[in-house]
């Protein structure tokens, strides 16, 4: 068979195995070397094509589509430092759990190491970070040769899924030339009847022995003062099985904003949504002290509650993973338990005997409900200030929106102001490397795959680092609303220690630009808005609810301000949680 003909075979047997197995969408960046593959993978039906140029932007871009459909989503690039510029997505997946097919282009083996251009070291170019590399062979045609290319695709999307979910790479190197006939590639595309060569690759629930389970019972039947921790995690059905536990036990659920579980209406009558700003207060922290903690998903935004639980010496404290992972920072932990979560709660809901605490519960919330009810005082301020932007998201949002947050104070504020959502608003965030990297990126993925109006809040810094990434909204005529804060520089670095020296202070942190991003906008062809008071904040997100459409809206803000607003608000949870206290 001749070069063309064994090419066609090969990749386009490689391709059909792909989507056989599920992965129906795929972000190519162009390039010459990956050729064969983007043809291929634009001539089958049963893949969805996404060209995003810039390689770095087109992995972010599928990483949020791959979160927010929750299985598997391709990405293609030519070889060279193409490859290198997915390196930041990679690491955000691994460590966010979230399945990417890491497909790389690159020189046959004759080709390399001898000064050829565009060619690197591409072989395990991303070290530990994804859960399984393989170089292919070149392409051939024989049987043998398409079912192994048929078994590598059907391992990676096996693999990629696999619990701990995460990145797999593959690199194939191809000679010329390089364009396949498209008119053969039918041949190679097999009914799913007829998949002889096919590996069908599956996982059950982790789940614990009868004996285990009753250990676990034990130790949470003896506690009277139990608490249920719930960080990032998207799971269906979770929020019905912990609440289901909570309701059961007696014990609060302190629920990070990325758990999923405070727009539910499962958990209203358990759930805690104030703990990061009352557990400031290190004299409130011993009568919270709990007697056993039951934490689930990642660890949550909140350094207060970090610092909460690395307090609780003797405390039993059960982390709970699916992932059969390791997710635990604070060095408290006592127990690890890898059982799929929803079935853990579920089990246990179903056995528990003892009489729940009620007083533990009632504690939690009153306390939780001042929180709150102060925090709402920040809808005073006359001020455009971050703070009560993100407390007016959640009535100016439509109901099942997608709001993807960038870190740094965005995450923040939704944690600390984003609460008692009647809405069921579906939350993302990068918080698997904390990075401020790729989030307009990650934003439009998510838009280009979900039914649902998305939203993107974000920093200024975090908006400027990942400015092209706004030409796949243009290209893919996608919906955003992209909210911009900017307070001109690095906002976070205000509330951390280094703001004390003012020394070097401005040059060294606060790093402010002086940028506006109207003219941003306009490259990009998104309408754009910058309001000046609070009625034109609302006007512009509450239209765009109406009738969405790609639209940047830049809120100025003053660093300074935010800050000594925030810890003045803070103060006054204290006071009249202590005044509450002493009334008690």
């Amino acid at each position: 068979m001749k070069h063309q003909e064994a090419l066609t075979a090969y990749i386009a047997s490689f391709v059909d195995e792909l989507t056989a197995c599920g992965v129906q969408d795929v972000v190519i960046s162009p390039g010459s070397r990956s050729t064969p593959l983007a043809y291929c993978m634009a001539e089958h039906e049963g893949m969805d094509v996404h060209l995003n140029i810039d390689e770095r932007s087109a992995a972010f871009f599928a990483l949020g589509m791959a979160k927010e459909k929750r299985s598997p989503v391709a990405i293609l690039c030519t070889s060279g430092t193409a490859a290198a510029n997915y390196y930041p997505a990679i690491v955000e997946a691994h460590y966010s759990r979230v399945p990417l097919i890491v497909l790389t282009a690159d020189r046959p083996h004759e080709l390399r190491d001898i000064g050829a251009p565009q060619a690197i070291d591409q072989l395990h170019l991303y070290g530990k970070h994804v859960k399984w590399f393989v170089e292919m062979a070149l392409p051939e045609s024989a049987l043998s040769m398409l079912h192994y290319a048929r078994t590598i695709a059907a391992r990676a999307a096996g693999t990629a899924v696999l619990e701990p979910a995460g990145p797999v790479h593959i690199n194939i190197p191809l000679r010329e030339p390089l364009i396949p006939n498209l008119a053969d590639m039918k041949k190679w595309v097999k009914a799913s009847e007829k998949r002889e060569s096919s590996i069908d690759i599956r996982q059950g629930k982790s789940a614990l022995a009868d004996s285990q389970y009753k250990e676990c019972l034990e130790l949470i039947e003896q506690a009277r003062r139990g608490l249920i921790i719930c960080g990032p995690m998207d799971i269906p059905g979770f929020d019905q099985a912990v609440s289901r536990l909570s309701e059961t036990t007696g014990f609060p659920i302190l629920a990070d904003p990325l758990s999923q579980l405070r727009g539910s209406g499962y958990c209203k009558e358990s759930i805690i949504e104030g703990y990061d700003t009352f557990l400031k207060d290190a004299s409130l922290c011993e009568s919270l002290k709990p007697d056993l903690i039951i934490r689930f998903g990642a660890m949550p935004v909140s350094k207060p509650l970090l610092l909460f639980i690395k307090g609780m010496e003797q405390v039993n404290h059960m982390v709970i993973d699916g992932g059969l992972g390791w997710r635990e920072p604070t060095g408290m932990g006592t127990h690890m338990i890898y059982c799929e979560e929803t079935v853990f709660c579920e089990r246990l809901a179903l056995e528990f005997e003892k009489e729940r605490n009620r007083e533990w519960l009632g504690k939690w919330k009153a306390i939780d409900q001042v929180a709150k009810q102060e925090l709402r005082n920040i809808q005073d301020e006359t001020v455009l200030q971050e703070g009560k932007l993100f407390a007016k998201l959640q009535s100016l949002l439509p109901d099942r929106a997608n709001l993807v947050v960038g870190n740094s104070m965005p995450i923040r504020n939704v944690d600390t102001f984003f609460h008692d959502s009647e809405k069921e608003i579906r939350i993302f965030a990068n918080r698997g490397a904390n990075g401020i990297d790729g989030t307009i990126s990650t934003a439009l993925g998510i838009a280009a795959s979900s039914e649902q109006p998305t939203v993107l809040a974000l920093g200024d810094l975090s908006f400027f680092h990942d400015m092209n990434g706004l030409l796949a909204a243009k290209m893919h005529n996608l919906n955003l609303l992209v909210i911009v804060i900017n307070n001109d520089g690095g906002g976070i670095f205000s509330y951390l220690p280094q703001a004390q020296e003012e020394r070097h202070f401005e040059e060294l942190f606060g790093t402010p630009h002086g940028l506006s991003f109207e003219h941003t906008a306009a490259l990009y062809g998104a309408n754009y808005a910058c309001p000046a008071t609070w009625d034109e904040v609302d006007e512009a997100i509450s239209s765009w609810s109406g009738n969405p459409d790609f639209r940047v809206v830049e809120v100025m803000t003053d660093r300074k301000y935010d800050v000594e607003t925030y810890r003045a608000l803070v103060k006054h949870v204290s006071q009249e949680i202590r005044a509450m206290r002493h009334v008690d």
